[in-house]
C-alpha cells in the first residue's frame, strides 16, 4: 500500500493516488466518513498530503459538526479546489464573507466551507445589540451629567443600579450589568470598536451561542476577579468581555501563524497589543493615581486581565474548534469544570471573606 500511495518515496501522497486507492479498497470507515475524508483530501490546495496531514484529517472527521457531516454524506461537496481569492464576480455581501473567512479562519478548507455555507440570516445580532445598548446608556448618562470623560468622578454616575460596587454585591445583576457603563468616551470608543471589528466577524463564523458564551464568561470573570483581588473597588465597562474576545483571537492567530492569510498580520498584531496594553495602563493609572478628587476608589483594572485569561483558555479552544463539537472534547469539560470551580469559590468568597478579613468597604453611593 505504501508503494502504491507514494511510489517515488517523496513522503507525500498525491490526491489522485489516495482517491484511486480509497475507491478500490476496503477501508475500515463507514461510507459517510470515507466520503468526508475524500472531500477533505481533494480540497487540499497543494494537490498532495503528507502522512501527518492524513492522520489529522482522519481525526477531524470524528469532531466535525452534524451539518458538515450531513453535507458530505449527502454528496454536496462544497469544498471546491479553487482558492477563495480566485473567486470572481462576487457581490458585496459575498466579498465581505470572504474577507471575514480570511480574517478569522486559518485553514483554507474551513474558509471554503464557511464561504459556501454562509447565509445572511441569522445576522451577528449579539455583538451589535450589546454595542448599541452601551452607546445608548453612555449617551444618556453623558447628557444627564453633562460630562463625557471621567464620568466615574460624578456621584450620580456611581449611584447607577448598573455599576458594580462591593457595597452592593448582594445585587447579583451588577456582576453582569456593569458592562453597559463606561468611564468615558475613550473607553467606550475602544471597546465598541473592538466589539465591531473583532466580535462581529467572530460571531459570523462561530455563531451567536459560542461568542456570547465567551463574551459573558469574560464579563462575569472580570467582576468576580475584582471582588476577590481588589475588594474595595467598583467596576465599569465591557473590557472583561472585550479582552476575552481579543485575547482568544490573537492567540489563535499566533498559534496558526502560517495558516492565517489576513494582510499585514504582524503589524496589526503589534498594533493590537500596544492598544490593549495602553488601555490596561490607563486603567491602572486611573485606579491608583486619580487625576481628580473622588469620594472613593476608582474602577479596577483586574477585569481586563481576567478577561484575557478567559480568552486564552476557554476562548482559544472555541476558536480552534470551528465546525467541531465542543462537548466531545475532554479539554472543553476540563475548562468548564475549572470555570465552575472558580465561580463557586468566588461566591463563597463574596459571602464570607469580606467579614472574616475585616475589609473596610467604602460606603456605597
Amino acid at each position: 500500500v505504501g508503494v502504491q500511495l507514494d511510489p517515488e518515496q517523496t513522503g507525500f501522497i498525491a490526491v489522485e493516488n489516495f482517491t484511486s486507492l480509497a475507491e478500490h479498497h476496503e477501508l475500515q470507515l463507514d461510507p459517510s466518513k470515507l466520503e468526508m475524508l475524500l472531500a477533505l483530501v481533494e480540497s487540499n490546495e497543494h494537490g498532495h498530503v503528507c502522512y501527518q496531514e492524513l492522520i489529522e484529517l482522519v481525526s477531524r472527521i470524528h469532531k466535525r459538526s452534524s451539518s458538515f457531516r450531513r453535507a458530505i454524506a449527502n454528496g454536496r461537496r462544497t469544498l471546491q479546489r479553487e482558492i477563495l481569492l480566485d473567486e470572481t464576480g462576487l457581490g458585496v455581501y459575498k466579498r465581505f464573507v470572504r474577507y471575514v473567512a480570511y480574517e478569522i479562519l486559518p485553514c483554507e478548507t474551513d474558509r471554503r466551507w464557511y464561504f459556501h455555507q454562509s447565509r445572511l440570516c441569522p445576522p451577528p445580532v449579539f455583538m451589535t445589540i450589546i454595542t448599541i445598548i452601551q452607546i445608548i446608556v453612555f449617551m444618556c448618562y453623558g447628557v444627564m451629567l453633562n460630562k463625557w470623560v471621567l464620568q466615574t468622578y460624578q456621584p450620580d454616575f456611581m449611584k447607577s443600579p448598573l455599576v458594580y460596587h462591593p457595597g452592593h454585591r448582594a445585587q447579583i445583576w451588577r456582576f453582569f450589568s456593569y458592562m453597559f457603563m463606561h468611564v468615558g468616551l475613550e473607553q467606550l470608543g475602544f471597546n465598541a470598536l473592538l466589539q465591531l471589528m473583532i466580535g462581529v466577524p467572530l460571531e459570523m463564523v462561530h455563531g451567536i451561542l459560542r461568542i456570547s458564551l465567551l463574551y459573558m464568561a469574560g464579563v462575569v470573570a472580570g467582576s468576580l476577579t475584582v471582588s476577590i483581588t481588589d475588594m474595595r473597588a467598583p467596576v465599569v465597562g465591557g473590557s472583561g468581555g472585550v479582552y476575552a474576545l481579543c485575547s482568544a483571537h490573537l492567540a489563535n492567530v499566533v498559534m496558526n501563524w502560517a495558516g492565517m492569510k489576513c494582510p499585514y498580520k504582524l503589524l496589526r498584531m503589534i498594533l493590537a497589543l500596544v492598544c490593549m496594553s495602553s488601555e490596561v495602563g490607563r486603567a491602572v493609572w486611573l485606579r491608583f493615581s486619580p487625576p481628580l478628587p473622588s469620594s472613593g476608589p476608582q474602577p479596577s483594572f483586574m477585569a481586563h486581565l481576567s478577561g484575557a485569561v478567559v480568552g486564552i483558555s476557554m476562548g482559544l479552544l472555541i476558536l480552534r474548534s470551528y465546525e467541531e463539537s465542543l462537548h466531545k472534547q475532554c479539554s472543553w469539560w476540563v475548562l468548564i469544570f475549572s470555570f465552575i470551580t472558580f465561580l463557586l469559590f468566588a461566591i463563597f468568597w463574596n459571602i464570607f471573606a469580606y467579614e472574616l478579613l475585616g475589609i473596610q468597604i467604602p460606603p456605597p453611593p
